[in-house]
């Protein structure tokens, strides 16, 4: 008999490593923001442009699919007056339904008018029937980088300093050998000859210290410039699709409540990438593919929170080409006459690419 959708995702779940996700634990409950940034505010705009770039694409593309925003959100910020009760509300929804993705889609069949394209207001208890008959639940994260010129990037910078720790690697043993040979250095040695192209990305050492003589401090001076290199190689190369770890769960509990299929849509100013949860479950329950397909890193840039770093070549291309958005700051006043200043994107276009968006989506070539 074949399982499910929930099913699927279930058993699923039981293979994820604890270390990872621990299903069996309640998710720790988060403390309320006191105070917005400018960056902060920044983040999310970008976030709301980019789940409108996304809605538009598919309203303007599809004959019988409709895009509706769905994820809970607000215009109010950590600091103004009502957020405090607008984020306990969000907590407590979390624990009852699960995390709304931000977008649904609907069979054109199924789509309400009355209700129309923005639901995200609306209390869970009066639309369980209507979100049951989504085809799938999007969330969309969004990303300041242009993808292309990234990689690009990424393959100049291992390129260089691949050449630096090769050519380093050679100076030392060419210049310095019999300062290495002392009994106490050898192992040195042995470390230098295993370093080769293909070693590089798993090569470790401690710094020597040594300074008692011109030439010791002069090899000192290689094995740090070497250490440099390797780390610059060491770094995560590839841009990602980031579920946050604590999202794991809250978005299995709203799979659990629905029963809809759910999906990770990486927008950037260049291009867009989507996979299904079901298939962030698989690559994050085999061991062999941590450090290869994906990281697990604390992200500073969103209050230190713990984060799955999936590779989005690890996803399928949703958009092969978007066209960037006007931008323009914004002055907003908080409370005690405090001034934020942040920038608004408007406008731009995402180039879906139908055919892979059928496939992700499991729709019919001739359906979408």
């Amino acid at each position: 008999m074949k399982m499910n959708y929930y099913d699927r995702i279930r058993a699923l779940t039981k293979s994820v490593p604890v270390e990872l996700v621990d299903f069996t634990k309640s998710r720790d409950q988060a403390r309320t923001p006191t105070q917005a940034s400018s960056n902060f505010i920044t983040n999310k705009e970008q976030g709301d442009w980019a789940e409108n770039l996304i809605t538009r694409a598919i309203n303007e593309t599809s004959n019988n699919f409709v895009a509706v925003k769905y994820g809970k959100s607000d215009d109010l910020v950590a600091g103004e007056d009502g957020f405090d009760a607008f984020y306990q509300e969000f907590q407590t929804e979390l624990d009852k339904i699960g995390k709304r993705p931000d977008l649904l889609i609907f069979n054109k069949v199924d789509f309400d008018t009355n209700l129309g394209f923005d639901i995200s207001q609306i209390p869970h208890d009066q639309i369980t029937n209507y979100v049951k008959k989504a085809v799938a639940g999007i969330e969309v994260r969004s990303s300041a980088f242009l993808i292309d010129r990234y990689e690009d990037a990424m393959q100049v910078r291992t390129e260089k300093f691949t050449q630096i720790a090769l050519q380093t690697k050679e100076k030392i043993l060419a210049e310095f050998l019999d300062v290495l040979q002392h009994p106490n250095r050898q192992n040195y040695i042995e470390i230098l000859n295993g370093i080769t192209a293909k070693t590089l990305n798993v090569t470790d050492f401690r710094t020597p210290s040594w300074s008692s003589s011109e030439r010791l401090i002069l090899v000192k001076e290689l094995f740090g410039q070497l250490k440099t290199a390797i780390k610059e190689i060491q770094k995560r190369d590839y841009l990602s699709i980031t579920p946050k770890v604590e999202d794991i769960k809250v978005v299995y509990k709203w799979i659990e409540t629905f029963n809809v299929p759910h999906f990770y849509f990486q927008v950037f100013f260049d291009k867009v990438y989507g996979i299904s949860f079901e298939q962030i479950l698989k690559i994050i329950s085999d061991p062999d593919n941590d450090g290869v397909l994906f990281s697990v890193e604390t992200d500073n840039k969103n209050q230190n929170k713990t984060t799955i770093k999936i590779n989005s070549k690890s996803g399928v291309s949703i958009a092969s080409r978007v066209d960037e958005p006007l931008h323009e700051s914004v002055r907003k006043e908080m409370g005690r006459g405090r001034l934020l200043f942040y920038v608004t994107f408007k406008g731009g276009c995402a180039y879906l690419d139908i055919e892979n968006l059928q496939t992700i989506l499991e729709v019919k070539n001739n359906d979408f």
